[in-house]
C-alpha cells in the first residue's frame, strides 16, 4: 500500500549533528516537533543532552538550550522511529577527488531497522548527481517489506528527497529559516511531501523539482563560486608578478557596471565551495575543464602564499612569524579544508623559522599541524610581541582591529586585504 500523504509530522529525526544538522534539528525543535539528534560522536550527544553546543554559530546555543529545556530535543547515537528523518553527514571527497560516500551509506542504512510506512527521509548532504536514487536502493535492499520511489514511484511506501543547505556561516541560523529551499523529489509526490515538512519551518519559497536536478543545483552554486574565486586567485598572483596592488586593481574594475570581480585569499575552504566541484567532475570528467582548472587554482594559492613569505624571512635572521588565523573565513570555528592550515603546513616543511599561531576560535592545533616543529598556538598579544612578520590569513575582527601603530612595527602580508 502507498504512503498516506495524510499524516502530520509530530517527530523528526536529525543524524548528524554538524554545522548543519544541529541548528535544523534545533529550528524544528522550537517549532514544536519532537527531535531526536543522531551523531556518533558521545562527547557531541552529552553536550547537547546537556543544552551545550560543540560548534560556534551565532544563536544556536539558546535555541538548543531552549528546545532541550522544553523537552523538544534530545541526541542519541542511534536512529528511532519519527515522521520523518533528515540526513546531514560529511560527504567527503578520497585522496583521487573522488566522493566519498560511506559516511552517507552508513547513515541511510542505519534508518532500516526504525523505518515504516509513509516515512519520509530528506537527504540534505551535498552529493553527487544520482545518490538520492542510490539511497532508496540501499534502503529498498534492507527493507523488502517496503516500496521505495526508485522503483515503486508515486505508489512508494516511503517518500524520499533530497534538498541541499544553502547557507552561510555565522548566519545559519536566519539562512535555514528564510532561504529558498530547492527540493527535489524521486517522484513529484515525494517532492511535494518534502515541501509539507519543510513549511513548518522554512519561511522561504519551496521550489519544487527532482532529486537529480536538485543535487546538481547545489553542486553548480558551489562551483560557479569556486571558478570566479579561481579568477580573483589568479588575478592576485599576476599582480604579484607585476608589482600592482591587486586590491585596488579589483576595486577600480568593479566600477564596470557589469563586472563584479570577487576578493582574492590563500586558497578556498570550506566543507562545500572546496568539496563540491569535484563531485561534478566525477560525474563527467570530460566536459569540466574548466571547473578542473579552477580547483587547480585554487589548490595551488596556499603554496603562493608561502613563496611570498619565504621572500619575505630571507631578509630576516632568527625569524618568528606569526599566522593569524587558521579557519577558513572570519569569526567562526570551522576548519574543514581551510587553506590557512595549508598554508602553515607548508611554511612550516621550509624551516623558515619559528611560526607562532593565532587562532581565537580553537583551543588546540588540528591533527595535521599539532606534532610539526617550530610551530606553537599562542594568543595574540604574545604573537605581536615576538613576531617579526605577521601574516594574516583568516580576517576575525580581532585581526582587523589592529591598529596601524602596531602593524607599522612588523613585516606584514595580507592575504585578506583586510588591513589596507
Amino acid at each position: 500500500m502507498a504512503a498516506n500523504p495524510e499524516r502530520g509530522f509530530k517527530s523528526l529525526c536529525v543524524v548528524g549533528l554538524g554545522y548543519i544538522g544541529l541548528p535544523t534539528a534545533a529550528i524544528f525543535a522550537n517549532r514544536g516537533v519532537q527531535v531526536l539528534g543522531v551523531d556518533i560522536d558521545q562527547r557531541t550527544v552529552d553536550l547537547i543532552n546537556n543544552g551545550k553546543v560543540h560548534i560556534v554559530e551565532p544563536d544556536l546555543t539558546l535555541l538548543v538550550n531552549k528546545a532541550v529545556t522544553a523537552g523538544h530535543l534530545r541526541a542519541a547515537t542511534a536512529p528511532a522511529p519519527a515522521d520523518a528523518f533528515i540526513i546531514a553527514v560529511p560527504t567527503p571527497f578520497k585522496d583521487d577527488h573522488q566522493p566519498d560516500l560511506t559516511f552517507l551509506q552508513a547513515a541511510v542504512e542505519s534508518l532500516a531497522a526504525v523505518i515504516k510506512s509513509g516515512d519520509l527521509v530528506i537527504v540534505e548532504s551535498t552529493v553527487p548527481v544520482g545518490t538520492t536514487e542510490q539511497a532508496s536502493t540501499w534502503l529498498a535492499n534492507l527493507c523488502p517489506g517496503l516500496n521505495f520511489p526508485h522503483a515503486a514511484g508515486f505508489e512508494a511506501d516511503v517518500y524520499i528527497a533530497h534538498s541541499p543547505e544553502r547557507v552561510l556561516p555565522g548566519r545559519v541560523i536566519i539562512e535555514l529559516a528564510e532561504n529558498d529551499r530547492v527540493i527535489g523529489g524521486l517522484s513529484t509526490r515525494c517532492a511535494k511531501r518534502a515541501a509539507e515538512f519543510y513549511k513548518i519551518a522554512v519561511n522561504g519559497e519551496c521550489l519544487l523539482t527532482e532529486a537529480r536536478i536538485a543535487e546538481l543545483v547545489k553542486l553548480s552554486e558551489n562551483a560557479y563560486r569556486d571558478v570566479n574565486i579561481a579568477f580573483a586567485n589568479e588575478l592576485s598572483r599576476v599582480c604579484s608578478r607585476l608589482g600592482i596592488d591587486a586590491w585596488e586593481t579589483i576595486e577600480l574594475a568593479n566600477h564596470h557596471p557589469r563586472v563584479n570581480v570577487l576578493k582574492p585569499g590563500p586558497g578556498v575552504g570550506g566543507h562545500c565551495i572546496a568539496v563540491d566541484p569535484w563531485f561534478i567532475v566525477s560525474s563527467a570528467p570530460d566536459e569540466t575543464d574548466l571547473i578542473r582548472t579552477a580547483r587547480k587554482i585554487n589548490d595551488s594559492k596556499p603554496a603562493h602564499v608561502v613563496k611570498q613569505i619565504t621572500n619575505i624571512a630571507t631578509k630576516i635572521e632568527l625569524l618568528k612569524v606569526a599566522c593569524l588565523g587558521l579557519t577558513y573565513k572570519a569569526d567562526i570555528d570551522d576548519l574543514r579544508e581551510s587553506p590557512a592550515v595549508e598554508v602553515v603546513r607548508q611554511l612550516a616543511a621550509t624551516e623558515v623559522g619559528e611560526i607562532l599561531i593565532v587562532e581565537p576560535y580553537v583551543n588546540s592545533l588540528p591533527d595535521s599541524l599539532a606534532n610539526l616543529d617550530r610551530i606553537q598556538l599562542c594568543d595574540l598579544d604574545t604573537a605581536l610581541s615576538l613576531a617579526d612578520v605577521l601574516v594574516l590569513l583568516t580576517d576575525h575582527q580581532v585581526f582587523r582591529d589592529i591598529d596601524r601603530q602596531t602593524l607599522n612595527k612588523h613585516r606584514i602580508l595580507d592575504t585578506r586585504g583586510a588591513w589596507r
